[in-house]
C-alpha cells in the first residue's frame, strides 16, 4: 500500500486518465455504431460485454504490445479489418438483403465490437502502459478505468444515433480516420514513404477515408430511402 502517499503514482494516474477520455472516443463510436439497432435491452448488455470483452483483450496485449506494434503489415491489416467493418456498420438498417442484417443480432455486434475493437486499441494500450512507466498495477487500474467511459460514452451515442441518422455517418468517418491513421503507421508503409513524406500524407490520408466513410454512409441512406 506504498503507492497511497506516493505522489509520482497519483500522477501517473491522472496522465491515464486524461489518456482515457482522449483515446476512448473512437471505440465508443465504434459500440455505439454495433450495438444502434438492438433491443434497448440487447443494447445495453451489447455494450457491456463487448467492452469488458475488449478489455480482457487490452490486458492480454499489455505484454507483448510492443512487439506487436513492430511487426509488418499488422496495422495495414487492421486498417483494412477496420474499414471493411466500418462499411458494414453505416448500412442502414433493413439495407441489402444478405448482408443488411450484419451487426444487427447481439452476439454479432459483441463479435465486431471485439474485432474492431482489437485493431484500434493497440495505440492505447502502448499510451497506457507508457504513462504507467511499467507499473503494472497503474496499466491494470488504467485499463478498467476506460470501461465506464466507453459504456456511457456508447450509450449517449446509440441513442443519438437512432435519432438522428447523420451520427451513423459521421461514426464511420471516424472510424475511417482511424483506419488511416494505422495505415500509414505500419512500419513497412513508413520504411516506403520515407518519414518526411509519411508525416506530410498522414493528415491528408486520414481525412479522406474519413470523407470517404461518411460519404458512403450518406450515400446507402439515400438509396435505402
Amino acid at each position: 500500500m506504498h503507492f497511497v502517499s506516493d505522489p509520482g503514482f497519483w500522477i501517473r494516474l491522472l496522465e491515464i486518465g486524461f489518456l482515457n477520455l482522449l483515446l476512448s472516443g473512437d471505440n465508443a463510436v465504434l459500440i455505439a455504431l454495433a450495438v444502434r439497432s438492438l433491443p434497448k435491452r440487447q443494447r445495453v448488455l451489447g455494450q457491456i460485454w463487448g467492452t469488458l470483452g475488449a478489455v480482457v483483450l487490452r490486458l492480454a496485449f499489455v505484454g507483448i504490445v510492443s512487439r506487436l506494434l513492430e511487426l509488418a503489415f499488422l496495422r495495414a491489416a487492421g486498417a483494412l479489418v477496420l474499414l471493411w467493418i466500418a462499411y458494414k456498420l453505416v448500412q442502414p438498417e433493413g439495407g441489402e438483403p444478405e448482408t443488411g442484417r450484419h451487426g444487427r443480432s447481439f452476439w454479432h455486434a459483441v463479435w465486431l465490437i471485439l474485432v474492431a475493437d482489437v485493431t484500434m486499441s493497440l495505440d492505447n494500450v502502448l499510451a497506457i502502459a507508457g504513462a504507467a512507466r511499467g507499473d503494472m498495477m497503474l496499466v491494470g487500474i488504467g485499463i478498467a478505468m476506460s470501461v465506464p467511459i466507453v459504456i456511457v460514452g456508447s450509450s449517449v451515442l446509440a441513442t443519438l444515433m437512432n435519432r438522428y441518422p447523420a451520427i451513423i455517418w459521421v461514426g464511420g468517418g471516424v472510424l475511417g480516420f482511424v483506419a488511416g491513421e494505422m495505415l500509414l503507421d505500419d512500419p513497412v508503409v513508413l520504411r516506403a514513404l520515407g518519414q518526411g513524406l509519411d508525416a506530410g500524407l498522414k493528415l491528408p490520408v486520414a481525412i479522406a477515408m474519413a470523407g470517404t466513410l461518411t460519404a458512403i454512409g450518406w450515400r446507402l441512406s439515400q438509396k435505402r430511402a
